[in-house]
């Protein structure tokens, strides 16, 4: 083989493997978007079920100032959890645990607290895959591949071929 046909199938190797690690990568988004909004449904629920909103729960400060007028001896500010809001968060609650197919019945806050962890952790690696599908697709670009048209570095080794006598 000559230089030049070492030359193209080299470049043609390293874009079909970055072709298949971007393939990689929107596939995995894919999946994950499909876990993510599993959790955000199950957390939707869990606020239904404790009858609140990601806005209806006082912040402490509030609550604070509301009872400020009548000093009891209750401690000034109430720690009040934005999902469980006056829900019994000892309450136990059934909850499939992410990757596997067991049920175990746990406290609501635990519940809730899991799934909002889990759902950070999903949304942080989503906006990494969608930045690495970015980077894939502006290199697979660069090349030309993604192009109505023949990159220009194919067309050369391609006319350096014709050139050469057989």
């Amino acid at each position: 083989m000559d230089e030049n046909m070492k030359q193209l199938q080299q470049s043609l190797i390293e874009l079909e493997t970055e072709a298949e690690h971007l393939l990689l990568a929107r596939h995995q988004l894919v999946e994950n978007d499909k876990v993510r909004n599993g959790n955000r449904e199950a957390l939707t629920a869990l606020r239904k079920r404790a009858r609140t909103t990601k806005t209806s729960v006082p912040s402490p400060f509030e609550s604070m100032m509301k009872n400020i007028g009548n000093p009891a001896s209750r401690p000034l500010v109430k720690e009040v959890c934005a999902t469980c809001g006056n829900h019994d968060s000892n309450e136990q609650t059934w909850m499939m645990f992410p990757g596997t197919d067991v049920f175990a019945k746990i406290p609501f806050h635990a519940a809730h607290s899991i799934l909002e962890t889990d759902q950070a952790r999903l949304d942080h690696e989503a906006q990494k895959l969608q930045s690495y599908v970015k980077e894939k697709s502006f290199f697979i670009s660069e090349k030309g591949v993604l192009a109505d048209k023949i990159s220009p570095g194919v067309l050369r080794s391609l006319v350096a071929l014709k050139d050469k006598p057989w």
